[in-house]
């Protein structure tokens, strides 16, 4: 098979931040990152080096209409597994070689296809606690073509902060609808297609980033990710990859992606290992994360001075006193084009990850909200 890498302008059509350290290669990090492209023959595949961080891990396309998963094999040679509390995780084998020795793999993502035109999309389904690709490029048959697609990328571009529910982690998990997560790894249910973010997003005919991650708090030092040492939106917002555990951490380009929305969707993980908010909510800790959060827009409204910013949580469920915070952050903003959007079943519809029926609920209101400002939103 031919590889055609990220230099060919038929691969000209992505979506989702990347750092791109070299003309040929992409690396992806964040959910729902993807390339969309147009070829002949009967098989399609992708080239790819797998940092591994935890859980099943899978790559997503969809094929002329058609959604598939193919797992990505653990590089062993440079990630062994530890089982502890019986989740799958990266630990350092003990004759690790170093992490740019690292071998590409080959993910056949369909066989035995009619030799005709294809549509193809390849994303990323999880966010980068649990992998970061570097993609070398997709594979077709020798004597196959490739172009980019025929329609235009759409001007409309909104950009999602957020934190599991916004990568639709578990979100697959369709027999725990409204129900708790069991204690099993869940990683390879986890699918940013069906995001309500990405959801919204093709509703409205709009490119998204998707600057989310699982367990991520506001903050450092809090939530639930990279435990012990917890990462918060802080230490994501302005990256193109940003897990430490596997490899650079560059800043993101904010001029590269300009949105005319922006939705920022935290504060659920803020409450881990201690629920301030509804504790003490006019204490010090407190006071303090209102403050952070107001800074916070205050840095995207000086990226994109003209974005709407919509500041919510999800209908996961939280301490109501999570949104009456939100509420204060809107207030002590003051800017008009700052909103507070809550779902009709906000913070209340389910004590688990929100599965594939609660997200689309999700992306109805939120799309219907952003579709009642009408077509100035997009100028």
């Amino acid at each position: 098979m031919q590889l055609i890498d990220f230099a060919n302008p038929a691969l000209s059509h992505t979506m989702g931040r990347m750092a791109a350290p070299s003309p040929t290669r992409r690396i992806w990090a964040f959910p729902y990152t993807q390339v969309h492209f147009r070829c002949t023959g009967t098989a399609i595949g992708a080239r790819l080096v797998h940092h591994w961080g935890y859980g099943d891990i899978y790559l997503g396309a969809v094929i002329d209409g058609m959604q598939v998963k193919v797992p990505v094999p653990i590089d062993a040679a440079h990630d062994a597994v530890s089982l502890v509390n019986g989740y799958p995780s990266r630990v350092e084998p003990e004759q690790a070689e170093t992490r740019d020795a690292r071998q590409p793999v080959d993910i056949m993502l369909a066989e035995h296809l009619p030799n005709i035109e294809h549509d193809v999309i390849i994303f990323k389904r999880q966010d980068e606690g649990g992998v970061r690709f570097d993609m070398h490029g997709v594979l077709i048959d020798d004597d196959a073509t490739i172009a980019a697609p025929t329609e235009p990328q759409s001007s409309r571009r909104i950009e999602f902060y957020g934190d599991s529910v916004t990568c639709g982690e578990r979100c697959e998990a369709i027999c725990y609808e409204g129900k708790a997560d069991p204690e099993v790894d869940l990683s390879g249910y986890s699918n940013a297609w069906h995001s309500y973010a990405a959801v919204t997003a093709r509703n409205l005919g709009a490119q998204a980033h998707l600057v989310a991650q699982g367990g991520a708090s506001l903050i450092d030092g809090i939530g639930w990710f990279h435990a012990p040492d917890y990462l918060g939106l802080e230490s994501i917002w302005d990256r193109a990859a940003y897990n430490p555990e596997l490899g650079e951490t560059p800043q993101w380009d904010f001029s590269a992606y300009t949105p005319q929305v922006v939705v920022v969707a935290i504060g659920q993980n803020d409450s881990h290992p201690y629920d301030f908010m509804a504790e003490e909510y006019s204490g010090e800790q407190a006071r303090h994360w209102r403050a952070r959060y107001v800074d916070f827009v205050h840095a995207l409204r000086a990226k994109y001075p003209h974005a709407l910013i919509v500041l919510t949580t999800t209908i996961l469920q939280h301490d109501p006193a999570w949104d009456r915070a939100i509420d204060d952050v809107c207030e002590t903003v003051a800017d008009p084009r700052v909103k507070h959007f809550m779902y009709l079943r906000n913070g209340a519809a389910t004590p688990g990850h929100p599965r594939v029926s609660e997200q689309r609920e999700m992306a109805m209101e939120l799309t219907s909200y952003l579709r009642s400002f009408g077509p100035d939103l997009w100028r």
